[in-house]
C-alpha cells in the first residue's frame, strides 16, 4: 500500500523546488522531538488524519516571496483538537466492537495541516508513505527525507482537508496515486467533479445543496434584493456562482457582488463597507469564515452601521467566538449549519479524560493543556515553537487541573457538527473495510471475480467500497451519491440573545435535500428573533406588484427591478408579481381590482326594472283604451256618428290598434330565438293592418265624395267587401315580406359584447338587415299613401271630416318614425328596445287619439251633436 519512495522524492522536489523549503515547513507545529510532531497508533490498517491544529493570522501568511517561519502558525485551534480526538475515539470504539471488523484492528496517524496548502501537502505525503518527518534544519534535509528512526505503517486513506482549497490541492497530488481522501469540512461544489477528483469523498454536504437552501430561504422571506459578499477563495467563488444561478428561478437578485482578499487591509475594508452602505439592500449573505467576519464586524461597528440582516454560510453559522464582541450586530443572524449529532455516546468522557500524566504522548495535547490552564509542563518545548516571551513567566502545572472546571471549545459538545462529520468519516472507512472483508471468493467486484485482502489492498480498491457504502451512524442513515457527496441535511439556526446577554443558537427550521421538491425547506418563523422589530425586514429593489398588475421590466436593470403596470382591459392577474395578465373568457370580465374574472352583467329590457314596468303598463293601458273605445263604438253602433264613419273598418282598426299596443310586450323580457321570430313579424303585420284600414277608410271618404257627383257610380266599386279585401291585400304584402325574411335569415337571440365589454347584451339580431328595413319600408309606403289620400280629402265638405284626422295622425306617425330611425341606430342594448317600443306606442297612441278622440268626445260628452241633422250640416 505504500507509495514508492522514488516517486515521493520526485514529487516533493517538484512541489518545493529549492532545498530548505520543506525543512522550514516542518516548523509549523513544533521544533521538538519527531515523535511529538504527530499522533500515532499502530494497527492492521492505519487511517491518516489531517487537522488544522494551528493557524496563522492572515497578515502573517507566507507569499511567493516569503517562506514560512517557526512562529508563523502560532494560534492553537481547540475545535480542531476536538475533531482529532473524535477520530481517535471513533477508531477506539470500532476496535471494541465485535460486529464491525472483528478480524482487523484500526490505527491512526494524525498530523497537523496548519490550515495551509504547502504544510498539508507535505504532511499528507508523509502519511501515505508511512515515514515520519525528521527534524531537519539544514540544506541536507532533502537527502534525509526518506529516512526515519521508526518505520510506520502507511495510511491507505486520509481523513482530512478541512478547507476546500486544501482538499483540492491534496486531491490533485494524491489523486494521481489513487489515494482516497475523505474530507469532513470541505464543501466547495467544485470537489464533486469526479473526473478531476476521482478519489475524493466527504461527509460534508456540497455547497450546491447549501446554496439551494439559501436561495429558498431568501425567497421564503421575500428578500429579492440581497447583497452577496465572499472571501477571495475557491470556496466563496464557486458558492456565489451557484447561488446566482440558483436564485434566478426564485426571482432573487444580487444587489451587489463583492469579493474581499484574505488579508483584510483597511483599503479592502473601506471598499467593502462603501458597497454595503451605498446599496439599498439590508440583507447580506457572506461566504467566509469567522476570522474574516471579525474584521468586517469591527469596521461595521466603527462606522455605526445597524439594521443589517446577516445570512451566514455554514463556515461561520455556528461561530460562537464572534458573539462576545459583536453580539449586538449579529442578533437575528440566520444560517444553515451542517447536521448536528445531539450526542455521541462516550465522546465527552473521552474528551475530558485528559490528565497531565497522559498528555505527554502528543505535543498537540501538551500545548492544548498549557494554553487552556496558562501553565507550563515540565520538559515542554512550546516556548520555542511559539516564540512566547511570557511563557517562561508561567507557573508549572500542578497536575490537579481538570477540564470539567473550565470552558473550552475543545470540551463543548453542544454543537457536534464537524465532529459528527469526522465520526461518520471514520465509520465510512470502517464499513468499506468491513464490506471488503465480507467479499465472497470468485464473487468479488474486481478482475475475474477476485476480492481484495483487507490487510493488504490497493488504495483504489478501498475507494470502490467506500463509494458504495451504506450504513447507519447514531441512528442516521448515511449514503452517498455518484459524486461521493452525502445527502444534505442542514439545520437552520437563528442567533438569539438570551436575557443574560449570552448567545443561543436556536434551531428554527431545517433543509432536507432528500425531501420532495417544494417541501425540502421547513421554517418555523414564529420563533425567529430579528435584528430590528418583530418581523423580517423588507429587502426588495421594487415593491411587489399586487394582483391586478403585471411586472414591466426596466431596461438594463436586474429582473428584480421593475415597474407595476395595470392589466389591460379584459385581462386579470390573480397573484402577486405576475409576469403577464391573462385574458378573461367571453362570458366573464375583470372586476374593479382586475384580479378576478367575474360573470359579465347580462342586460336586456326586463319586466322587473322601472323602464320595463312603465312601458308594460303603457302598452296594456293603450290596449285597454283601444278596447274601451271599441266597446263604446259597439254600444253606439246605431248612432249617426258611428255609422257615418265606416263602422266596420273602425271596429277593425280599434282591434288592430289594441294588437299594436300589445305587440310592445313582445319586446320586453329576455330575448329568445322564438320570441325574436315572433316579435318583428308581429310588429310589421299589426301596423300594416292598421295603416291598411286607414288607407281603406280614406279611400271610402274620397269615393263617397265622388259618388255624390252627377253620373258617378264610384261607390259600387268600393263597397264593404272591397274595403275588407283592400285592407287584407295591403297586409298580405307585409306577410309575404315577413315569410321571406323568416325563411332566409330570420331574427335570432344574440349575446352582444361589442358595445360594452363588461356587459353581455342579450338582443334580437335582425338576421337579415334587408328584411328588417323592408318591413319598415313597406309600413312607410302604406303610411305615405294614406297620408296623400287623406291630405287630398282634408277639405271635403263634411262636418266630421275623418280625412282631416287621418292626416294629423299620419303627420304624428311620420314624426315618430323619422325620429325613431337615428335614435334606434345610435342606441344600444335595452335602450334600443325601449326606443322601438316607444315608437310603437307613440305612433299607436297618435292614431288612436287623432282618429277616435274627437268621436268619443261627441259620443260621451256631446250626445246632442250625435244626430243625422248635425252630421249633414255644413
Amino acid at each position: 500500500m505504500a507509495m514508492p519512495a522514488a516517486k515521493l522524492l520526485v514529487f516533493l522536489s517538484l512541489i518545493w523546488g529549492k532545498s530548505g523549503s520543506a525543512a522550514a515547513l516542518n516548523n509549523c507545529v513544533f521544533l521538538g522531538e519527531e515523535e511529538k510532531n504527530s499522533l500515532y497508533e499502530d494497527g492492521d490498517v492505519v487511517i491518516g488524519g489531517l487537522f488544522p491544529l494551528h493557524y496563522s493570522p492572515v497578515s502573517s501568511l507566507p507569499t511567493y516571496k516569503t517562506k514560512p517561519t517557526p512562529n508563523m502558525y502560532k494560534y492553537f485551534n481547540s475545535r480542531a483538537l476536538r475533531w482529532m480526538q473524535t477520530m481517535t475515539f471513533a477508531i477506539g470504539e470500532i476496535n471494541q466492537r465485535s460486529d464491525l471488523l472483528p478480524q482487523l484492528k484500526l490505527g491512526f496517524h494524525i498530523r497537523d495541516s496548519c490550515d495551509d496548502i504547502p504544510v498539508s501537502l507535505r504532511a499528507s505525503l508523509l502519511l501515505v508513505n508511512g515515514q515520519p518527518e525528521r527534524d531537519s534544519r539544514g540544506p541536507e534535509s532533502d537527502s534525509n527525507l526518506g529516512c526515519a528512526a521508526v518505520q510506520r505503517t502507511v495510511s491507505p486513506v486520509i481523513i482530512g482537508g478541512a478547507a476546500s482549497g486544501v482538499s483540492m490541492a491534496l486531491q490533485r497530488s494524491l489523486g494521481s496515486f489513487h489515494m482516497p481522501l475523505v474530507s469532513y469540512f470541505a464543501s466547495c461544489s467544485c470537489l464533486s467533479n469526479q473526473r478531476e477528483f476521482p478519489t475524493f469523498m466527504r461527509t460534508m454536504p456540497s455547497d450546491a445543496f447549501q446554496v439551494r437552501a439559501l436561495a429558498q430561504l431568501v425567497s421564503y422571506f421575500g428578500w429579492t434584493w440581497v447583497g452577496v459578499i465572499g472571501l477571495e477563495s475557491d470556496y466563496a467563488r464557486f458558492a456565489i456562482q451557484l447561488f446566482l444561478e440558483e436564485s434566478v428561478q426564485y426571482g432573487v437578485c444580487a444587489a451587489y457582488i463583492h469579493f474581499y482578499p484574505v488579508v483584510l487591509s483597511q483599503q479592502a475594508l473601506d471598499e467593502l463597507l462603501d458597497v454595503i452602505q451605498m446599496a439599498s439592500s439590508k440583507v447580506i449573505i457572506n461566504f467566509c469564515s469567522d476570522s474574516e467576519m471579525k474584521g468586517i464586524l469591527k469596521e461595521i461597528r466603527h462606522r455605526n452601521i445597524t439594521g443589517l440582516q446577516w445570512i451566514a454560510s455554514e463556515a461561520w453559522a455556528t461561530a460562537k467566538s464572534l458573539w462576545e464582541k459583536f453580539g449586538d450586530l449579529l442578533t437575528g443572524t440566520l444560517g444553515f449549519a451542517i447536521q448536528r449529532a445531539d450526542v455521541i455516546p462516550g465522546l465527552q468522557q473521552h474528551l475530558t479524560s485528559l490528565r497531565p500524566n497522559n498528555i505527554y504522548e502528543s505535543a498537540f495535547l501538551a500545548e492544548f493543556w498549557e494554553e487552556t490552564f496558562k501553565c507550563r509542563l515540565n520538559g515542554s518545548v512550546n516556548s520555542h515553537s511559539h516564540g512566547d516571551n511570557n511563557y517562561i513567566d508561567r507557573l508549572p502545572c500542578k497536575g490537579t487541573e481538570d477540564l470539567s472546571d473550565v470552558y473550552s471549545p475543545y470540551s463543548d459538545v453542544t454543537q457536534l457538527r464537524v465532529s459528527y462529520n469526522v465520526y461518520k468519516a471514520v465509520y465510512l472507512v470502517a464499513h468499506a473495510l468491513h464490506d471488503m472483508a465480507n467479499c465472497s471468493v470468485r464473487k468479488g467486484p474486481f478482475l475475474n471475480g477476485t476480492c481484495a485482502d483487507p490487510k493488504n489492498f490497493k488504495p483504489w480498491q478501498l475507494i470502490y467500497y467506500m463509494k458504495r457504502a451504506n450504513f447507519s451512524a447514531l441512528g442516521e442513515k448515511v449514503s452517498f451519491d455518484q459524486n461521493g457527496d452525502p445527502i444534505a441535511y442542514y439545520d437552520l439556526l437563528n442567533w438569539q440573545r438570551r436575557p443574560d446577554g449570552s448567545l443561543h443558537l436556536e434551531k428554527v427550521g431545517f433543509y432536507d435535500a432528500s425531501s420532495p421538491a417544494g417541501s425540502s425547506l421547513v421554517i418555523n418563523d414564529s420563533v425567529i428573533q430579528w435584528p430590528v422589530g418583530k418581523q423580517a425586514s423588507r429587502s426588495v429593489c421594487s415593491e411587489s406588484c399586487p394582483p391586478g398588475f403585471r411586472i414591466a421590466r426596466r431596461k438594463g436593470e436586474p429582473i428584480c427591478c421593475f415597474d407595476c403596470v395595470p392589466c389591460a382591459e379584459g385581462e386579470v392577474s390573480n397573484k402577486t408579481d405576475s409576469l403577464e395578465c391573462s385574458r378573461c373568457s367571453k362570458d366573464t370580465w375583470p372586476n374593479k381590482a382586475r384580479d378576478l374574472c367575474i360573470p359579465k352583467t347580462i342586460e336586456f329590457l326586463s319586466y322587473h326594472e322601472l323602464m320595463g314596468i312603465v312601458l308594460c303598463v303603457v302598452s296594456i293601458l293603450g290596449a285597454c283604451i283601444s278596447l274601451s273605445i271599441l266597446a263604446i263604438f259597439f254600444t253606439c253602433k246605431d248612432t249617426p256618428l258611428v255609422r257615418a264613419n265606416n263602422m266596420e273598418l273602425s271596429f277593425l282598426l280599434l282591434v288592430f290598434l289594441a294588437v299594436c299596443f300589445l305587440v310592445g310586450l313582445l319586446f320586453i323580457g329576455e330575448p329568445s330565438d322564438w320570441l325574436c321570430r315572433i316579435r318583428y313579424p308581429a310588429f310589421g303585420i299589426s301596423f300594416s293592418l292598421c295603416i291598411s284600414c286607414l288607407l281603406a277608410k280614406t279611400a271610402v271618404v274620397l269615393m263617397a265624395f265622388r259618388s255624390t257627383l252627377p253620373g258617378s257610380n264610384a261607390m259600387k266599386w268600393f263597397g264593404p267587401n272591397q274595403q275588407r279585401a283592400s285592407a287584407l291585400l295591403g297586409t298580405a304584402v307585409q306577410v309575404i315580406i315577413c315569410l321571406v325574411w323568416l325563411l332566409t335569415s330570420p331574427p335570432h337571440a344574440n349575446n352582444n359584447t361589442d358595445y360594452h365589454s363588461a356587459t353581455i347584451i342579450i338582443e334580437c339580431a335582425t338576421g337579415s338587415a334587408v328584411g328588417f328595413w323592408c318591413v319598415l319600408g313597406y309600413i312607410g309606403i302604406l303610411a305615405c299613401m294614406c297620408f296623400l289620400m287623406a291630405f287630398l280629402a282634408r277639405k271635403l265638405p263634411d262636418n266630421f271630416n275623418e280625412a282631416k284626422f287621418i292626416t294629423f295622425s299620419m303627420l304624428i306617425f311620420f314624426a315618430v318614425w323619422i325620429t325613431f330611425i337615428p335614435v334606434y341606430v345610435s342606441s344600444a342594448g335595452k335602450y334600443t328596445v325601449a326606443v322601438h317600443i316607444f315608437a310603437i306606442l307613440a305612433s299607436a297612441f297618435g292614431l288612436l287619439f287623432c282618429i277616435f278622440a274627437p268621436k268619443c268626445y261627441i259620443i260621451i260628452l256631446k250626445p246632442e251633436k250625435n244626430s243625422k241633422k248635425n252630421m249633414i250640416r255644413r
